[in-house]
């Protein structure tokens, strides 16, 4: 009886120890099948002080099209977005420095600026002049920079939920963060449980065993993760150069968007006088997840309007 309980014990320590372990597996199987299907490659581009790690695809002398993650996230959240375009865009789809697969450095510089900086030197390593641009979330602050401040290498610009300005009233994200709760600053699988259910209305069903990989990556990174959230909230708002852009500018938002409250739009289109806003309804933060084939076909529909 002893001997049974033992073992039951070990095996229960083992699956404990193993399980996000199995997680992270498939989350590489996953990846690279899913980079296959959109007929992307991994590519480590070197710039000044650092290498980006990237996806890349499609033909070399095709339009180019950067797309940029938002904060905590990483490329392969553009999968299903991103094989729609291979065909006919050459497509660049970067992991911001300090997330994904790019070696987190404290005191590296995360701010808004530092992080556009690091693409125009990544368009220049790929002799990249100018660019189509998709930016998520903060994604969407750092594309915008590069239109608002490098607008020769921005030749179109689609925001899809972008934070970088200041909200017509305090948000859930951000109650939490006055809190001194920081949603995206996880301790505990529950945590991490509340901070997904923010993410997305309509969330693709995951499996539990990489739910649980991705919760305790990101307990691992907790600290590395306050550090860029410092950098990139304590950026300039954006209020001051919306002005500037004057690239034809697309605003997809989710109406159940709780990262990046649709009440901010307003602010978006009186800076950006041209821009033409569309909104997903039960849609959340991340729309080209959540709903891929509309969200291609409404970016689909500004670019053809461009040409």
């Amino acid at each position: 009886m002893l001997v049974i309980a033992v073992l039951l014990v070990v095996a229960a320590v083992w699956v404990w120890w193993t399980y996000p372990r199995v997680g992270n597996l498939l989350f590489a199987l996953i990846a690279t099948v899913e980079a296959r299907r959109a007929r992307l490659k991994e590519v480590l581009v070197s710039i000044q002080r650092m290498t980006l790690a990237t996806y890349q695809g499609g033909p070399v002398s095709s339009p180019p099209l950067l797309l940029i993650h938002g904060f905590s996230a990483d490329k392969g959240v553009w999968f299903g977005f991103a094989r729609h375009f291979t065909a006919d865009y050459r497509v660049v789809i970067p992991d911001l420095a300090g997330h994904g697969k790019n070696r987190f450095e404290h005191g590296a510089d995360y701010s808004i600026a530092a992080q556009a900086q690091r693409l125009i030197e990544l368009l220049d390593a790929c002799r990249i002049d100018a660019v189509h641009v998709v930016g998520s979330s903060m994604g969407g602050y750092v594309a915008t920079w590069l239109a608002a401040h490098h607008p020769e290498r921005v030749v179109s610009l689609a925001l899809i939920g972008p934070v970088g300005v200041l909200l017509p009233q305090p948000n859930e994200v951000e109650e939490l963060v006055n809190q001194g709760d920081n949603p995206f600053l996880i301790h505990s699988r529950a945590q991490f449980d509340r901070f997904f259910s923010m993410t997305m209305a309509s969330a693709p069903w995951i499996p539990e065993v990489l739910l649980a990989a991705e919760a305790q990556a990101y307990i691992e990174r907790r600290d590395a993760l306050a550090e860029i959230f410092s950098d990139f909230s304590g950026s300039p708002r954006l209020e001051p150069w919306l002005k500037d852009v004057q690239v034809p500018t697309l605003l997809l938002w989710g109406r159940e968007d709780r990262m990046a409250p649709i009440a901010s739009a307003q602010t978006w289109t009186h800076g950006i006088a041209h821009a033409r806003l569309e909104c997903m309804d039960g849609v959340g933060h991340l729309p080209m997840v959540e709903q891929t084939a509309q969200t291609v076909a409404r970016y689909r529909e500004f670019l053809n309007a461009q040409a």
